[in-house]
């Protein structure tokens, strides 16, 4: 199959490049245009129906008319000099509120804005305008000023609703300009659009630091433009099908992804996809310089043959570990899985057609200007490790079990942090946020909801929920009670709490999920069903949700993994040193994330989602490279060498192709470190370390230094080399390190 498709691909290469290039951008516009359709901009509606803060959301939904993807504003109105408001000041606040909540939103004219590209193709726009529902909630108790309460519907993720937030700021800041009272936004759409536009100079910063140093570290490998810019482009093309093709694919079956899934797959296929290109471009030259007389297109051939095998075992490694996310509970997981495995069989596909097919058309010239070619290259830093590794495995294997045993020592003590927080910006909206806390309870701009039902013919009456009123105000922690509001069928209440803590924080999960529910439990009237959500709540909820898919996930893909090098191996004995190599670089990893984060930085913990992440990445990627070192080990285990000799001679080949790639890869998911989202830095510190850790520990040292130990035995039962057929040689004996029989097997006299 593999054979065929890469034979195919370099007998048709014109075509081939044709075809994706035609599906790479049409896909690319439809992701675009359709992404926030397709994305779920809620984490409750991420959380399965059984939990306590989802059941609030489908009675607010159901009896109250709130939309799931509601985005709740709160607009703080005071005077310029700081006064305490007026009568007159509280008459003009509420009769522009009311024109307001009369006054239809629309979307601003793109010539007016500099957001023209969001509107890519008009059939498929989404048309945002909308009259807003607003009210007039509570005054400051020094009456310095009085909030509104603002819904506008729509997905919050979608830069259309910024733009829709954006006009109605300016709407609503005229209108109370005219009055000359000021206003401030916080909460919902105000936090997103503010962060990202603190953010978007630095993202795009980070963006290009990124690209530019993808391109130059393949600069400085080969020497050459080409190789340095065209698997980048190669890449861009393919990350643009595999995202239509998540997105199309989550359209058509109704799944929604989440927010963060979108910018997940960029960096995993931007690492993934240059990583494969890289290994074929690798192996590409060494044979171009075996074979200087040899057809480009033979040569393309054969790399996307040999090559092709051991990116497809590495490929299908990272597809079964994410589609193992596919069983957990948490719908962020559940979707995120199937969606990362999705879009590296996208490339996995882009790596045995489009790949090989460049290489057949670039051929020589991929390396211009370069002239390696033409020269035999020295062992260098890779044949010179790759002869320590062969002349001292016990000793660099001990080294490298060291160094990730220390590290991994890190996890003593280690915490979950459940926060969604980072470095705050100083945006407008946290300034009003700030300025609201500083005279009213944290938790007023997002408060915890208490939602009590009637079954059905039965009805809900204030009286009958003042005893449960009472009893919530007496919580600790719990700031103010708002008076019970019925539905327009008195059959559901809503009560909303003001906590004293902020609603992002630990302090408020840990109290809507202990005292308040506790309360709720014990005090609502019978006959009366209760539930308690808010964004408190729901990450609460989605704590316990993670915790559960921690359990269940970690042994699933662990064993998937290990069946799969079975398989790919054919050997019992090699599949043991990969699964415990990773799993060493795992431990060593998290225990490195704690150290910094939690102990270094003094947060409160490892973020809760970090240990699944980093298990299913630094577990995949890092079989994926083991898995490019052994195949070449095998293979150089074939002919008559030793088994120390081949693995040097594999390492020297097979060491400067994981190197490029673990630093390619880490800049990629180092990117995320960058930003204000704390579980976004996390993900890419931990992620990125794992992955250098996993190239340049594991698959360069650790790894060929237990081959060299066990020698051939290391494929039991199945040993490479080890029996005689006919014409073939004797195995020589091992020779011995600084004798000339070494010298003449080692990495420098082997290319």
């Amino acid at each position: 199959m593999i054979r065929a498709l890469t034979g195919f691909s370099t007998r048709h290469p014109w075509k081939v490049i044709a075809l994706w290039s035609v599906i790479g951008m049409l896909l690319t516009v439809v992701a675009g245009a359709l992404m926030p359709r397709a994305s779920q901009a809620s984490s409750g509606e991420l959380l399965p129906k059984s939990y306590d803060s989802a059941a609030a959301l489908r009675v607010a939904e159901e009896r109250f008319g709130v939309a799931s993807d509601a985005s709740a504003l709160t607009v703080l109105v005071g005077r310029p000099d700081g006064k305490p408001l007026t009568g007159t000041d509280q008459k003009h606040v509420a009769s522009v509120a009311k024109e307001l909540g009369s006054r239809r939103v629309t979307m601003p004219d793109p010539q007016d804005t500099a957001t023209t590209a969001d509107d890519q193709i008009p059939f498929l726009a989404t048309d945002y305008s909308q009259t807003p529902e607003v009210s007039v909630g509570m005054t400051a108790p020094d009456r310095t000023f009085a909030l509104l309460s603002v819904r506008l519907e729509g997905n919050t993720v979608d830069t259309g609703m910024h733009n829709l937030f954006r006009a109605f700021r300016e709407q609503a800041e005229g209108a109370f300009a005219d009055v000359d009272l000021r206003t401030g936004f916080t909460g919902g759409l105000a936090d997103q659009v503010d962060t990202r536009d603190a953010e978007e100079t630095t993202q795009r910063v980070v963006g290009l630091l990124m690209l530019g140093l993808i391109v130059l570290v393949n600069v400085l490998v080969f020497r050459s433009l080409c190789a340095a810019f065209i698997p980048l482009l190669a890449v861009v093309v393919v990350g643009g099908a595999a995202t239509g093709v998540i997105v199309v694919g989550a359209l058509l079956t109704g799944i929604k992804l989440d927010a963060s899934t979108p910018s997940m797959i960029g960096v995993v296929l931007i690492g993934i996809g240059v990583d494969y290109f890289l290994f074929l471009l690798f192996r590409f030259r060494e044979l171009l310089r075996e074979r200087p007389d040899a057809p480009p297109r033979a040569v393309a051939a054969e790399v996307g043959s040999r090559v092709g095998t051991a990116v497809t075992s590495a490929a299908l490694t990272i597809v079964a570990a994410f589609a193992t996310l596919g069983i957990a509970t948490y719908g962020g997981f559940r979707v995120l899985g199937p969606a990362v495995a999705v879009a590296v069989l996208v490339m996995l596909v882009a790596s045995l057609t489009l790949m090989p097919a460049l290489l057949a058309v670039t051929g020589r010239r991929m390396f211009w200007p370069s002239r390696a070619l033409k020269r035999t290259p020295r062992p260098g830093l890779a044949g010179r490790t790759g002869d320590l590794v062969a002349r001292a495995p016990l000793t660099s294997f001990l080294a490298s079990v060291a160094l990730l045993g220390a590290l991994a020592m890190g996890m003593t003590g280690m915490h979950m942090d459940f926060g969604q927080g980072g470095t705050p910006h100083e945006t407008r909206s946290a300034t009003t946020a700030a300025e609201i806390a500083r005279a009213l309870p944290a938790g007023v701009s997002d408060p915890a909801t208490v939602y009590v039902t009637a079954s059905a013919g039965d009805r809900v009456t204030t009286t009958s929920l003042g005893g449960l009123s009472r009893e919530l105000a007496r919580v600790e922690g719990v700031g103010s009670v708002a008076a019970p509001v019925l539905n327009a069928q008195r059959d559901a209440a809503r009560i909303d709490l003001h906590l004293t803590a902020d609603s992002q924080t630990q302090a408020a999960r840990d109290l809507v999920s202990g005292p308040v529910r506790d309360t709720v439990a014990a005090h609502t009237p019978q006959g009366l069903r209760a539930h308690v959500g808010g964004t408190a709540a729901i990450f609460a909820d989605i704590s316990s949700a993670v915790d559960e898919d921690l359990k269940t996930v970690f042994p699933v893909a662990a064993g998937l993994i290990a069946l799969i090098l079975l398989v790919l191996l054919r050997s019992l004995l090699a599949p043991v040193v990969l699964l415990l190599s990773v799993g060493l670089c795992f431990a060593a990893t998290l225990g490195s994330a704690t150290l910094v984060f939690q102990h270094a930085l003094d947060e409160p913990g490892v973020n809760f989602v970090l240990p699944l992440v980093l298990f299913l990445f630094v577990v995949a990627i890092g079989t994926d490279y083991n898995i490019l070192i052994s195949d070449r080990i095998r293979e150089e285990m074939e002919g008559p060498r030793t088994a120390r000799a081949a693995v040097a001679r594999a390492v020297r080949h097979t060491a400067p192709a994981i190197a490029t790639a673990g630093i390619v890869l880490a800049a990629s998911f180092g990117s995320l470190a960058i930003g204000s989202n704390a579980s976004t830095q996390q993900i890419g510190f931990a992620t990125g370390l794992g992955i250098l850790l996993s190239a340049f520990v594991l698959s360069i040292v650790l790894v060929p230094a237990a081959a060299a130990l066990l020698g051939r035995g290391i494929w039991w039962p199945v040993r490479p080399g080890g029996r005689r057929g006919p014409g073939r040689r004797p195995e020589p004996a091992a020779p011995v390190p600084g004798t000339a029989d070494h010298r003449a097997e080692s990495p420098a006299n082997t290319g």
